[in-house]
């Protein structure tokens, strides 16, 4: 059977339940499903169902002039084996260049079914590999899944024959059909048949029983190699009640180390694997989809499908070449987890806030893609049998954490702290990036033990720009979690600011209680900077030192229960002490230009009451 349709996670809304490749004969274990050596009939073609409607099923096998008939197929030996486990070298046990197929595979699925099928398919197609090619392009578009009659065994036909007539079949005969056509070839072709994890397969189940799919295996260059044109041909959806036509490049000739991912064959001998895998480990293995080599990923750690949290934590990584974007569901959500982007992959802290089985899915998708839509390419049960209730993370927090490449590309560069989680015992911090000259940033702080508002929040975040360089000063307003964002545009762009990344902010100490900086008004500028008073709340009848640095202004007043002017000092900062006494409020205003008699109002202090 073909995969169901790939589950995906839109950002904007909740995930579908996933689906997953599907299998579906149901054929005693008995040694003619084992890989049979036996010889085909080469001297006959296949009809088209155009032509079946005139003809009787004896006549659907259209004599023509035969092809030698092919030798008989020898088993597996030493010369035909791969490495287990996968190398990361091809996702193809042969080598293949795609692009020299595309006038052949534009040819085969412009092919209409005739008389002698597969002798016009071979009209192109002088190597054997490009006879296994065409051969396979013209199923994989020509034929579609069967799910009435995976549903009614009555209804279901998988004779080479009924398939062409009816242009649909189960994966028996699928692989019937891909058999006959490459025996008819010239070609040899095995029929195999085995265990999958396909459609209605639960994480860490058993097998025993029957065979519940089909495909095939070719000889070709001297060596045997393994594909499927079922899960070639398209999905089905989670009811199994609608195909889709969506080719799948990965199962034409999958690395054999690759192909057992979700492939376990009654004759382990058609593995073509060294060593071969038992059973159980074929059952305890995680199952990589298609989708997961697809989209460039590598590996995966764990490589077991069940993992045990340890003292209510667990970790899970995953490698690839490409910059990818990953995010996770654990039970539907992404709140238990810090999910951490690497540039050859992703790790993923999980901390599970309930005891018993969950179900863990990790998506990805390519960074430049323009949909902002996530596969499923993994799937984990997690057992967990402890919690860890210092790991309760606030609900703003977005996944992934910390910066990355990705941050770098959106213009992050050189991050003072490059973890994702800052902890803090007094309750403040200090980051720094270099950042594009073309771009404006905005940071907020969040946290869901706290009544603040978010326009007040931002006023516990202090920004500093030194040319390229920004350092951005957080005073947390009490102990606990917070989620420091970041959000970015183009100071040419009027458009509104995009999120980008964000950070962890911890601080146990139960006694920091940090005011507000001061209040900053739109006459603030980018390049100015405050070293002091950095508190908002300025102590009564107290003498307070002002220190700033200010380019461009020719005068700066302090206004509180009097007037104090500040002086520029030789090292550029304007500096000065007032005193508050005889006020509730107190600002600092600039005179920008000396042609002007009015100031600006850049800073706002609160003054304790007595």
């Amino acid at each position: 059977m073909p995969p169901a349709h790939p589950p995906v996670v839109w950002l904007a809304s909740d995930v579908p339940s996933p689906g997953a490749a599907m299998g579906d004969i149901q054929q005693p274990r008995s040694a003619e499903h084992r890989g049979s050596l036996g010889t085909q009939n080469s001297s006959i073609s296949l009809c088209s169902s155009s032509l079946a409607k005139n003809c009787s099923p004896h006549t659907l096998l259209c004599c023509f002039p035969a092809f030698e008939r092919t030798e008989a197929p020898r088993p597996p030996s030493a010369k035909d084996l791969h490495v287990y486990p996968w190398d990361k070298s091809s996702l193809k046990s042969l080598a293949v260049d795609l692009q020299k197929f595309e006038k052949l595979d534009a040819y085969a699925l412009k092919v209409s079914l005739t008389c002698e099928l597969v002798q016009t398919l071979l009209k192109q197609a002088w190597t054997d590999l490009e006879k296994v090619r065409v051969i396979w392009m013209w199923i994989c578009h020509h034929i579609e899944y069967d799910v009435v009659g995976f549903h009614n065994k009555s209804l279901r036909l998988c004779e080479p024959t009924d398939v062409l007539r009816t242009g649909k079949s189960v994966c028996e005969g699928y692989a019937g059909l891909f058999q006959q056509m490459c025996s008819i070839a010239g070609i040899q072709c095995m029929k195999l048949s085995g265990y999958s994890k396909g459609y209605g397969y639960k994480i860490g189940q058993t097998f025993q029983g029957n065979s519940d799919h089909a495909w095939n295996a070719v000889y070709l260059d001297g060596r045997w190699h393994l594909l499927d044109s079922t899960w070639g041909s398209g999905t089905v959806d989670d009811a199994l009640t609608k195909f889709t036509f969506r080719y799948n490049e990965f199962y034409f000739l999958t690395h054999p180390a690759l192909f057992v991912n979700n492939h376990f064959p009654d004759n382990s001998n058609w593995q073509l694997l060294k060593p071969t895998l038992t059973l159980k480990q074929f059952e305890s293995n995680l199952q990589h989809n298609s989708d997961f080599y697809n989209l460039g990923l590598l590996a995966a750690h764990p490589q077991t499908a069940l993992i045990q949290t340890e003292n209510g934590t667990a970790t899970i990584s995953v490698e690839c070449r490409p910059s990818t974007l990953f995010t996770f569901k654990l039970e539907g959500t992404d709140e238990h987890g810090l999910l951490t982007l690497r540039k050859q992959g992703m790790k993923l802290e999980l901390y599970p806030q309930k005891t018993g089985r969950q179900e863990l899915q990790i998506f990805a998708r390519p960074s430049k893609s323009t949909e902002d839509v996530y596969t499923c390419v993994l799937e984990y049960i997690v057992e967990c049998k402890s919690v860890d209730k210092s790991r309760r993370f606030p609900k703003d927090l977005h996944q992934p954490v910390g910066p990355s490449w990705f941050t770098e590309k959106q213009g992050f560069l050189r991050p003072s702290h490059p973890d994702p989680i800052i902890h803090t015992n007094d309750g403040r911090c200090s980051l720094t990036f270099t950042m594009g000259k073309d771009i404006s940033i905005l940071a907020s702080l969040h946290t869901d033990s706290s009544s603040l508002s978010e326009e007040m929040s931002r006023q516990h975040i202090m920004q500093i720009h030194r040319g390229n360089q920004v350092e951005f000063k957080v005073h947390l307003p009490h102990a606990g979690s917070f989620v420091l964002k970041f959000f970015t545009k183009k100071k040419s762009d009027p458009g509104s600011y995009s999120f980008v990344f964000n950070y962890l902010i911890t601080c146990l100490n139960n006694e920091v209680k940090w005011p507000a900086f001061p209040l900053r008004y739109s006459k603030w500028a980018e390049g100015y900077e405050l070293l002091e008073p950095l508190s908002r709340l300025l102590p009564a009848n107290r003498n307070v030192q002002f220190k700033l640095k200010m380019q461009g202004i020719s005068k700066v007043l302090v206004q509180a229960g009097d007037t104090y002017t500040l002086t520029l000092s030789r090292d550029g900062f304007w500096e000065g002490t007032c005193n508050t006494a005889g006020c509730t409020e107190l600002f600092v205003m600039v005179h920008e230009n000396a042609n002007h008699s009015y100031y600006s109002h850049i800073l706002k202090y609160d003054v304790e009451t007595q």
